[in-house]
Parts: C-alpha cells; structure tokens; sequence
C-alpha cells in the first residue's frame, strides 16, 4: 500500500509540474459552438445520416447514442491535455472518449476508450485490436472482445443534469486520466499520435468545452 502511494504521489507531482506547462500553451477548441464541421463522422453500418445522431443545439453537442458509432477530429494530436465535459440530460447511460485512434474504423476504431459509462467513468477500453500495457490477460483464458483496465478509485460522477470534467493527459502513449478532479487511470500504449474521438452508444449524451492543449 506504501508502496503504492508513493507511486501516485510521484506521478502527482510530475502531473501537476505538467499541469502548470500546460497551462503556458494555449488551449485548441475542437468544438467551435456553433457547429461540427471539423469533425469526421462513423454511424454504424451507415444505417442513417450522420446529421441524425450529432448535432449542436444551444451551443452543445448532442449525441442521440443510438446508431453505435463516434465523431472523431480531422487532425490527429499527440503529447497534450484533452479537456471533455459532458452531461446525461435525461438518465445515465453510456458513452466513451477516445484517444489515440489509429484507425477509425466501423463501428469501433482502434483506439483507447476512457470509459463514460454510468458508474464506470475512467475505465478502459481497448478497442479493435488496440493494447494497453497494464492490461493482464489470466493464463489459458481468451483475449475479451474489449479488454478493459478498470479506475483506480470508486465513482466521481456526478449526477444526471449536472456537467462533468474528464481531464486527459496523453504523453509519448502514456494516459492519465481524472475524472472531476479524482485520478481513476493511468495506462500505456505504444501508439503516440492519434484522432480524438465521442462516442454514441446508449443514449442521450452531451459534450461543450472540448479542447486539446499541446504539452
């Protein structure tokens, strides 16, 4: 447990160090708040225009969540803080951020997702072929479809209505992630560089304040 500890004060430290860098950089909206038309767009199967499920009202970015699928950057980013916040506005449900997307294939790319999921924000998820180092597959068992590397700490959401914070650090692969001020992950991957990625899976979701500042 010490042990443990003094791991993650280390890392604290060394992320609030890169905080402050950070902060010297300027900060790149990836949402404009007015429309989405430097995002790329994947439904799943093509089932129904892209305009049916994304789409900005008042400023925000609503995600029906039903077709699967996720909106992703033009651009892909490496080495920066990535700042989502998003919202339930009718229940709890599910949805994902995605970071280093190699290939944004249909309906899931290969990426890592940081998990949305009611209950579960700060897993996660590795998509389509993608790997994380600290995931362990037990002897003689099969990979999982989406291998998943579970938070650190219980639940820091808030409730349905309410806006949350999913701060994301990525470094030559390295992510760490808090979700409304609590530390929930740390993982690596030996991709560097990739598209950012909101998921539609589930229901009703919404994300403002989208932004990605170079470190």
């Amino acid at each position: 447990m010490k042990k443990r500890m003094l791991l993650f004060a280390v890392m604290f430290a060394a992320l609030f160090g890169a905080n402050n860098a950070v902060q010297a950089q300027k900060a790149v909206n990836l949402f404009n708040g007015k429309d989405l038309s430097n995002w790329n767009f994947v439904v799943e199967n093509n089932s129904v225009p892209a305009d049916q499920v994304y789409s900005v009202q008042n400023g925000v970015i609503h995600i029906k969540g039903t077709p699967f699928g996720y909106m992703y950057t033009k651009e892909k980013y490496s080495n920066y803080k990535l700042h989502v916040e998003w919202r339930w506005p009718v229940e709890a449900t599910n949805s994902g951020i995605f970071v280093l997307i190699e290939d944004p294939a249909n309906p899931f790319p290969n990426g890592i997702e940081c998990q949305l999921a009611a209950g579960k924000a700060g897993d996660f998820v590795c998509l389509n072929g993608s790997d994380l180092f600290e995931f362990h597959q037990r002897p003689g068992t099969r990979r999982p479809a989406f291998p998943v590397v579970a938070k650190a700490n219980e639940s820091s959401e808030k409730p349905v209505g309410e806006w949350n914070e999913a701060n994301i650090w990525v470094k030559d692969g390295k992510i760490t992630v808090f979700i409304n001020g609590v530390f929930q992950n740390a993982g690596t991957n030996k991709v560097k560089e990739g598209f950012i990625g909101l998921q539609s899976e589930g229901k009703d979701v919404q994300f403002r304040n989208v932004t990605v500042t170079p470190w």
